[in-house]
C-alpha cells in the first residue's frame, strides 16, 4: 500500500498557511513543516498534527518520501526593514528550505510547488476525497513556471544584497559565560558586518543584548560536538573561543576541520597555558626571560628545594585552575603550606599534580595582551589587575578583582621590549610546530634588570578584557577575521584616547563558598551613567526573571574618561548604583597606576612610645616604595623612644611639656610645630593624648590615627584590653583600623582596615603580636590613598542632615498607603468596631456587640508562610491578605468564637505602596467575608532586614463566645464525621508545593497544568476558604461539637487535637473527590497516601463532629449557604496505641 501524500509547508507563517494545514489533514495528507520554526508553532498552537523538519541536512529525506504537495512563502520584501534583518531573513531561507523547494518545483511532474497567495487559496479546493490533489501536469507546470519565475526575482534580491560588501552580515558564534564573553559580544556586536551573536551557554547580561542581536544558546563550553553542529546548522562565519579550557581541549581544531573559521589556539599552542612546566621550559630554550624555577611531581623534593634555596619561591600548579593557582609565600614555612595545598590536599585538583617553584620576582606585573594571526602581532594597551580580594593586595587570589589601563608603569621604553619578546615568542612557537591564531595573554613583571614573563594564557583576560576592548577604536570582527585568515596588520588595530576602569562586585564569600540566587539591582541605573557599561559574568535570571547572582565574580562595572583617575571616579559611581546582598568590592582599583603621577607627600607624626609602626613607612620611603617624607615626629615625653628612631633616621624630634598647660594650649603649641613644617597629613603613632576640638576643626580631614580592632566594634579601647574585648566576645577576625580623627574618640570616617583571623588558643599578647605588623602596612596604604586622592574626600566626610529616607524608609509612602487602605478598613465596620486609622489604637465595644460579662476572649495569631514567596514570584499581591484572616478566623470558630476584629502586621525592606495596599485590599476583603472588623495594624519598613520586593506579614484576631459555648464539646464514639471543602491548598505545605514546582520546571507565569485559564501562580495562589458564615449559626446552636480546621499537618495531625485519647476516627478516603491541585503535586512528588495527608488538606479545610441526630440540620443549614458537605466516616474506639486518624482506602 503506497504512503499517505505529504504536503511540505515552509516560509513566514500566515492565517493561510494555518488554515491550509488544517484543510490537508483533514482531506487525509500528512504535513510537514521545512525550517520554519514559527510556523510550526502557529500549527502547534491550533493543534494541526503535523512533522517538523528543523534541520537542513534533513531535507534529503524529504525528497525520499510521497512528496504531493509544497507551499512555500519565500521572504517578502517589508517596507523600512534594516538591510541587517533583510539579510538576516534571506540568510534563513537559503540555508534553510530554499533548494529544496527548487528541486521540488524542477520536479513538478510529481510535485504541486506553489509560492503565490491566490494560489495557495485555490489549493483546498483539489483535495480528493482519497487524499489525492487534483492538479493536472499541464497546472503544475504552470505553477512550477510561476515558482522558477519567482526564484529569479528573489536571486536577484540576494545579488543585491550582496553587492556591497558593508551589507554582508556575518552571524558569530561565541563560546563562554562569563564578563570576558560578555565584553566580546557587545564589542563584536558594534561591528556593522556581523549579524547575530550566538553565545554557548552565555549569561543573564548576553542573554538578548545589543536590541537582541546578541542570543543565548544553552550549550556548555565542553560540548565540543553539539557547538560544531550548532556553528554548521547556523552557517557562522566565525567562532570564537572565549575559556581556556576548551581551547586545551581542540575545541579550535575540530572547528577548524569542521569548515568553521575559528578565533583562538590550536591545543598544541594552548600548551603555553595548559602546562606551567611546558611553558617554562619553551622559555628556557628559546632564550625568552623569566623567573629562575624548577618542576616538581614530588612533594618531598619540592619541599627539599624550598629548604635549600636562599630566594622566596612563587608555587604554580602546572595545570589549569580557573586563574587561582598562583601562591605567593612571603615565608618558608608560608611555602611549606602552599606547596602541601597544592599537591598534598589537591585543592586545585589535577592541575596540582606537577608544581613550578621559580624564583619571587620584585617589580611591577603588568599584563600586555596581544592579537596574533600566527606570524605577526599587534598589542593592546598594557593593563594592571588586582588578584587579592581585599583592599592594599590582602586576602586570598581571586580570578581578579579591578583593573585599569593603559598601564603607567608600562613606560614606551619598556613596552617596546616588552612587545620585542611577545614577538620572539609567536616565532618560536610557529618554529615549533605550533602556529599561534587568537589572542596571546602573557604577564610581565617589569623587574630591575628588564622586562620577564611570569606566565602565559591563551586566550583574552578577565577582566582585562572589560577595560581593552571598550578602549578598542576599531572593529573587533574585521581583527578576529584577518587574525584567522593570516592578514593582521597594524593598521587594523586602533585604540581611543584616555583610560579605562574596571570594579569587580563578587559574592559573599568569594574565592571560598558562595550563595546564588541573590536578587541584583541598580544595573540598569548603573548603565544609564555616561561612559560607563556593566559587564555581566556570575549572572541568571530567576523563575521571576529577576536578575540574580549565579557565580563567586558577579558583575564588572568599567567605566572611560580622558584620566585615569576621572575613569576609576566613574567606575566607583557605577558601583554605587549597584546592590545584592553580601556584595564585596575593592575600593582601590587604579590606585598603583594614580600613585606614578602623585606628589610627593609631606607628613608629620605624633607619638608618645617606642613608634614601631612608623617603621614600615620609613623603610618605604628608604626604599623608594612611598613618595614621601616625613617632616617632624613631635612627643608629648622626652623619653619616648620614637624621638630616638626619629633622629636615627635624620627626621627633626620635638618633645614639648604639657605640665601646666590646657589640651587646646598644648595641642596649639604640636599646631605651631607642623605648620611650620608644610605638612599635608599628620599620622597619630602611639599617641597616648585626646586632642581637642580646636585641634580636629584646624586638622579637619588631615589627622589619622590607627586603633587595634575592626572599628566601629570596641571603640575607646585601648592596647591589651582591646585584644582581651576581642577574645571575650569570641570573634574569629580582628585587625586594625586607620581612621580619621574627629573631637568624638575613634568615632571618625574610616580610611582603612587590615584583617587577620583570631585563633582558639590565643591570649591577648598573641593576637598583639598578629595585629601590631599590620598598622604600619594599614598607615601605608592610607597614605597612598591620600597621595591620589582616594582617601581625601572632603564632601563625603562633610556633615549632613541625615534622614529616615536616607536610612531607606519613607515617611511619605507610609502616610500615603494609610489613605490608601483607609477606604478598605472602612469596608469592614461591624457593630462595636472603631475603624478609623491612624491612632494609637483601635477600639472595640464588646457589650454593643451583644456580648456580656458571661464571655471569654480568645485571641488567635498566625501568618501566610512561605505562600508569600509565590506571591512574589508571581508579582499577585490582592490574595494573601484573604489568606492572613483565613488562617486566623477559622482557628477562632473551631474554638466556638464569633470573630470580632482583626489587626495585621506588615514587614517590608522597601514599601511599594501599591503593592501593600494590594495585600491590605486582600485583608479587608478577608474580613467583610468572616463579618470581621480591621480595626488597625502596623507597617514596617525595614531595609536592613529585607530585601527590595520582600515582605512578611502577621496577622491578629479576637473573637468572643459564652463561657458555656466553648468548643470542643464531649465527643464519643459513633459521632459522625463531616468536611467543607477546601478551595486549594490554602496555606500550608508551601515549602513543598515550591519546591515540586522546581522539579517541574515550570514557571508560575507558565499555564497552570490542572486549571484551565489561569497561570501556575494564579492557581497556586487561590485564597483560604473562610468558614465563619457556613458555620456560625449552628455552632452557636450548639449543634456541633468539635471542628478542626485543617492546616499544617493535614488531616493526621488535626483532627487529633479535638479528640480525647480513647477516641479515633474513621475516614472513607473514597467519600470525596481529590481536587487537581493535589493530584498534580502527588504526582509530582510520588506521594503516598500517608505523607499527603499528614502535609496538605487534600481538599477538606474543615472537619465537623457532631451526633448522628444533629446531622441533617447541620447538612441543611451548611447546605443553604451553597456549601457542599461531605459525610467522610464516624467516630470510634482507639486500639491501644493506635492511631487516632484511619484512613480507609487511598488518597488519589
Amino acid at each position: 500500500m503506497a504512503p499517505t501524500a505529504l504536503a511540505v509547508l515552509c516560509g513566514d507563517t500566515s492565517a493561510a498557511l494555518v488554515a491550509l494545514a488544517k484543510d490537508l489533514t483533514t482531506g487525509g495528507l500528512r504535513v510537514a513543516v521545512l525550517c520554519s520554526p514559527a510556523l510550526s508553532d502557529a500549527l502547534v498552537a491550533a493543534k494541526v498534527p503535523h512533522v517538523p523538519v528543523a534541520a537542513p541536512a534533513d531535507v534529503a529525506l524529504l525528497l525520499t518520501d510521497r512528496v504531493a504537495l509544497v507551499v512555500a512563502a519565500p521572504p517578502a520584501a517589508v517596507a523600512g526593514e534594516s538591510v541587517k534583518s533583510r539579510h538576516t531573513r534571506l540568510e534563513r531561507w537559503v540555508n534553510g528550505a530554499y533548494s529544496f523547494v527548487r528541486t521540488a518545483a524542477w520536479n513538478h511532474k510529481q510535485i504541486s510547488v506553489i509560492v503565490a497567495a491566490q494560489d495557495v487559496e485555490r489549493v483546498s479546493a483539489k483535495i480528493s476525497s482519497n487524499g489525492t490533489l487534483a492538479y493536472s501536469l499541464m497546472e503544475r507546470r504552470a505553477l512550477a513556471e510561476k515558482a522558477f519565475a519567482h526564484f529569479a526575482q528573489l536571486d536577484q534580491a540576494i545579488a543585491a544584497s550582496l553587492r556591497d560588501e558593508n551589507e554582508v552580515l556575518h552571524d558569530v558564534l561565541l563560546v563562554g559565560n562569563g564578563g570576558r564573553e560578555h565584553t566580546i559580544a557587545w564589542k563584536l556586536a558594534q561591528s556593522p558586518a556581523t549579524g547575530t551573536i550566538y553565545v554557548a551557554p552565555g549569561n543573564a547580561g548576553t542573554d538578548g543584548a545589543a536590541d537582541g542581536s546578541i542570543v543565548n544558546v544553552a550549550i556548555g563550553v565542553d560540548s565540543h560536538d553539539e557547538l560544531i553542529a550548532f556553528a554548521l546548522r547556523k552557517g557562522v562565519s566565525l567562532c570564537v573561543v572565549g575559556p581556556e579550557g576548551p581551547l586545551v581541549d581542540g575545541l579550535a581544531d575540530k572547528m577548524t576541520a569542521a569548515g568553521v573559521p575559528t578565533f583562538g589556539p590550536s591545543a598544541k599552542a594552548a600548551q603555553l597555558e595548559a602546562s606551567k612546566a611546558f611553558s617554562k621550559d619553551f622559555m628556557q630554550r628559546n632564550d625568552i626571560p623569566t623567573a629562575a624555577y624548577q618542576n616538581f611531581t614530588d612533594y618531598a623534593a619540592a619541599k627539599a628545594y624550598v629548604d635549600a634555596v636562599a630566594h622566596n619561591v612563587v608555587v604554580k600548579a602546572s595545570g589549569i585552575a580557573a586563574g587561582k593557582g598562583v601562591l605567593l609565600p612571603r615565608s618558608k614555612d608560608e611555602a611549606h603550606a602552599a606547596l602541601k595545598e597544592v599537591m598534598v590536599e589537591k585543592v586545585f585538583g589535577a592541575a596540582g599534580d606537577e608544581v613550578v617553584l621559580e624564583e619571587f620576582m620584585t617589580g611591577e606585573e603588568v599584563s600586555l595582551l596581544a592579537f596574533s594571526d600566527g606570524d605577526r602581532v599587534v598589542t593592546m594597551p598594557g593593563a594592571q589587575d588586582h588578584k587579592r580580594i581585599f583592599d592594599n593586595d590582602q586576602g586570598p587570589n581571586t580570578g581578579g578583582m579591578g583593573v585599569y589601563a593603559p598601564a603607567p608603569c608600562l613606560t614606551p621604553a619598556l613596552e617596546r621590549e616588552c612587545v620585542a619578546i611577545v614577538e620572539r615568542v609567536i616565532a618560536a612557537m610557529k618554529a615549533e610546530g605550533r602556529t599561534y591564531v587568537g589572542v596571546l595573554y602573557p604577564g610581565f613583571m617589569l623587574t630591575p634588570t628588564g622586562p620577564k614573563i611570569v606566565e602565559f594564557n591563551c586566550r583574552f583576560g578577565d577582566p582585562e578584557t572589560q577595560v581593552l576592548l571598550p578602549l578598542l577604536n576599531s572593529d573587533l570582527f574585521e581583527i578576529m577575521r584577518a587574525c584567522v585568515e593570516n592578514r593582521l596588520e597594524p593598521a587594523l588595530v586602533s585604540w581611543k584616547r584616555g583610560a579605562a576602569a574596571a570594579v569587580v562586585l563578587a559574592s559573599q564569600g568569594y574565592p571560598d563558598a558562595y550563595p546564588k540566587g541573590k536578587v541584583i539591582s541598580g544595573v540598569d541605573a548603573a548603565n544609564s551613567l555616561p561612559g560607563v557599561d556593566v559587564f555581566h559574568a556570575g549572572t541568571a535570571r530567576d523563575s521571576a526573571k529577576n536578575l540574580v547572582t549565579a557565580g563567586g565574580r558577579v558583575l564588572a562595572v568599567t567605566a572611560l574618561d580622558t584620566t585615569l583617575e576621572a575613569a576609576i571616579k566613574r567606575a566607583y559611581s557605577g558601583v554605587a548604583k549597584i546592590a545584592f546582598d553580601g556584595a564585596q568590592h575593592r575600593t582601590d582599583i587604579g590606585l598603583k597606576g594614580l600613585l606614578h603621577g602623585a606628589a610627593k607627600l609631606k607628613l608629620a607624626v605624633l607619638g608618645s612610645t617606642r613608634g614601631s609602626s612608623m617603621q614600615p613607612i620609613l623603610d618605604a620611603i628608604a626604599a623608594g616604595e612611598l613618595n614621601a617624607s616625613i617632616e617632624v615626629v613631635v612627643s608629648n615625653k622626652e623619653d619616648a623612644g620614637i624621638l630616638e628612631r626619629a633622629k636615627a633616621h635624620g627626621i627633626e624630634a620635638v618633645a614639648l611639656s604639657s605640665v601646666g598647660l590646657s589640651r587646646a594650649a598644648f595641642d596649639a603649641e604640636v599646631s605651631k610645630v607642623i605648620k611650620a613644617k608644610n605638612v599635608d597629613l599628620v599620622l597619630l603613632i602611639g599617641y597616648m593624648r585626646i586632642l581637642s576640638a580646636e585641634f580636629c576643626a584646624e586638622w579637619a580631614n588631615k589627622v589619622l590615627n590607627v586603633h587595634p580592632s575592626l572599628l566601629p566594634d570596641f571603640a575607646g579601647g585601648m592596647d591589651l584590653a582591646v585584644h582581651q574585648a576581642v577574645l571575650d566576645a569570641k570573634k574569629t577576625q580582628s585587625g586594625c583600623t586607620i581612621h580619621f580623627v574627629t573631637e568624638d574618640v575613634d568615632a571618625g570616617p574610616i580610611a582603612v582596615q587590615l584583617t587577620c583571623p583570631v585563633h582558639a588558643s590565643d591570649t591577648a599578647e598573641t593576637l598583639k603580636a598578629r595585629v601590631q605588623p599590620l598598622e604600619g602596612a594599614a598607615f601605608l596604604h592610607a597614605i597612598k590613598l591620600a597621595q591620589t586622592g582616594m582617601l581625601l574626600k572632603p564632601s563625603s566626610l562633610a556633615k549632613k542632615e541625615i534622614t529616615y529616607a536616607d536610612a531607606g524608609v519613607s515617611i511619605d509612602a507610609g502616610n500615603k498607603l494609610v489613605d490608601m487602605i483607609k477606604p478598605y478598613c472602612k469596608s469592614t465596620v461591624r457593630v462595636g468596631c472603631d475603624a478609623d486609622l491612624g491612632g494609637f489604637g483601635g477600639l472595640f465595644d464588646l457589650q454593643a456587640a451583644g456580648y456580656d460579662k458571661d464571655t471569654v476572649l480568645v485571641a488567635c495569631t498566625d501568618g501566610v508562610g512561605t505562600k508569600l514567596r509565590v506571591a512574589q514570584l508571581a508579582k499577585k499581591h490582592d490574595t494573601v491578605g484573604i489568606d492572613l484572616v483565613a488562617m486566623c478566623v477559622n482557628d477562632l470558630i473551631v474554638q466556638g468564637a464569633e470573630p470580632l476584629f482583626f489587626l495585621d502586621y506588615y514587614a517590608c525592606g522597601k514599601l511599594e505602596v501599591h503593592e501593600a495596599a494590594d495585600v491590605v485590599k486582600g485583608i479587608a476583603e478577608g474580613c467583610r467575608q468572616s463579618l470581621c472588623g480591621l480595626i488597625g495594624g502596623e507597617t514596617a519598613e525595614m531595609p536592613s532586614m529585607y530585601h527590595d520586593g520582600d515582605y512578611d506579614m502577621a496577622g491578629f484576631c479576637v473573637g468572643a463566645v459564652r463561657k458555656s459555648a466553648i468548643l470542643p464539646l464531649p465527643v464519643h464514639a459513633g459521632f459522625v464525621v463531616l468536611g467543607l471543602a477546601s478551595s486549594g491548598v490554602h496555606s500550608n505545605g508551601y515549602s513543598l508545593v515550591r519546591k515540586l514546582v522546581e522539579v517541574s520546571g515550570l514557571a508560575y507565569s507558565d499555564p497552570s497544568p490542572f486549571e484551565a485559564g489561569k497561570t501556575l501562580g494564579e492557581s497556586l495562589l487561590t485564597p483560604t476558604k473562610i468558614y465563619v458564615q457556613q458555620l456560625m449559626p449552628t455552632v452557636k446552636k450548639g449543634l456541633i461539637h468539635a471542628l478542626a480546621h485543617i492546616t499544617g499537618g493535614g488531616l493526621l495531625e488535626n483532627i487529633p487535637r479535638v479528640l480525647a485519647k480513647d477516641l479515633a476516627v474513621e475516614i472513607e478516603c473514597a467519600s470525596w473527590p481529590l481536587p487537581p491541585v493535589f493530584k498534580w503535586l502527588q504526582q509530582l512528588g510520588n506521594l503516598s497516601t500517608t505523607e499527603i495527608a499528614r502535609t496538605f488538606n487534600c481538599g477538606i479545610g474543615m472537619v465537623l463532629l457532631l451526633p448522628a441526630d444533629n446531622v441533617p440540620e447541620v447538612v441543611a443549614a451548611v447546605e443553604a449557604t451553597g456549601e457542599k458537605v461531605f459525610h467522610l466516616g464516624k467516630v470510634v474506639a482507639r486500639e491501644a496505641d493506635g492511631e487516632q486518624v484511619l484512613l480507609r482506602g487511598t488518597i488519589a
